[in-house]
């Protein structure tokens, strides 16, 4: 039927043409953004849910963009549920401190995060799973996976389904394995509508929504781009640390940022290993490169 005004899910936008799932049909639609769109300096992002005319049996114009839940910079995705963060105890053996920058970029988006242990049958000793779940298990969601030999593959299914989610984590972890262990063959399908698209030109975005047969969305991207900290001041960073902020209203001073004041709290907590030293090592560590940058900026003025 043509001329059905429809709404769908866009899952890939190159130049002025999108790739849009009707969000009950999961059919997917060929769309042309008219040209008022691009006077108005209105452009669509992966994961924005539009309104369009279908033309076609599998062909439509967008006629609205509407409001987007959320927003991601890096890489750039409406709409996202949830960040999926994918490390590794063996092979490679992804420093805590590095799992903690993830978790603050993570934070700073505000998204639940999960985080997925992958390679868990690489483990010589479950000690290395009990110093994570100490470390992160009060706070976080931590599923023990294997791509190889499809360990908590049907959990971790559960938790992408129904989603539109982005995976983060160091190269080497797995990712890739992990989706195909999820949705076999899943990088490999390209439909002819995709087709279509690739003999376009002047790409001005490859970050693409790849669709489970399960149900449910994951970008195809490595997930965040940088591990660079967000644009903070040094004294806003234990919000974005849970257990910190879970406590700080206990300190002395309103203020405390847990470096160098008085009967600080947090820094009890550590003593008492209630707070993961390694957590607070990462905090520290991350204060001073924030108190460095605030620093430059200010000589630079």
């Amino acid at each position: 039927m043509t001329n059905e005004r429809l709404r769908g899910t866009v899952i890939r936008y190159d130049s002025r043409t999108l790739i849009v799932t009707e969000l009950h049909t999961r059919k997917h639609y060929l769309c042309d953004m008219p040209g008022r769109f691009k006077k108005l300096g209105i452009r669509p992002i992966v994961g924005d849910i539009v309104e369009f005319i279908s033309t076609g049996e599998s062909s439509g114009i967008v006629e609205n963009i509407l409001k987007r839940r959320n927003e991601l910079k890096r890489p750039r995705i409406a709409n996202v549920d949830q960040i999926v963060l994918v490390t590794c105890l063996e092979e490679p053996a992804v420093p805590f401190y590095i799992l903690d920058r993830f978790l603050v970029l993570a934070e700073y988006s505000g998204l639940p995060t999960v985080i997925a242990v992958n390679k868990v049958d690489l483990l010589r000793s479950r000690e290395f799973l009990r110093e994570l779940y100490h470390t992160y298990g009060e706070y976080y969601n931590i599923i023990e996976v294997s791509a190889k030999t499809g360990h908590n593959i049907d959990l971790l299914r559960e938790v992408f389904k129904g989603k539109i989610s982005t995976m983060a984590g160091m190269s080497g972890v797995g990712k890739s394995s992990l989706l195909n262990a999820l949705n076999p063959g899943l990088r490999l399908k390209t439909s002819d509508i995709s087709r279509r698209l690739d003999r376009g030109k002047h790409t001005t975005s490859r970050v693409e929504l790849l669709e489970f047969d399960f149900g449910g969305y994951v970008a195809d991207t490595p997930g965040f781009a940088s591990l660079e900290l967000p644009e903070l001041m040094p004294e806003e960073l234990k919000e974005y640390f849970r257990e910190l902020k879970a406590h700080s209203g206990y300190c002395a001073f309103s203020d405390c940022v847990h470096i160098n004041e008085p009967n600080c709290y947090i820094k009890e907590l550590v003593e008492t290993e209630d707070i993961p030293l390694t957590r607070y090592e990462s905090y520290k560590k991350m204060y001073e490169e924030l108190l460095e940058r605030s620093k430059q900026r200010k000589g630079r003025r």
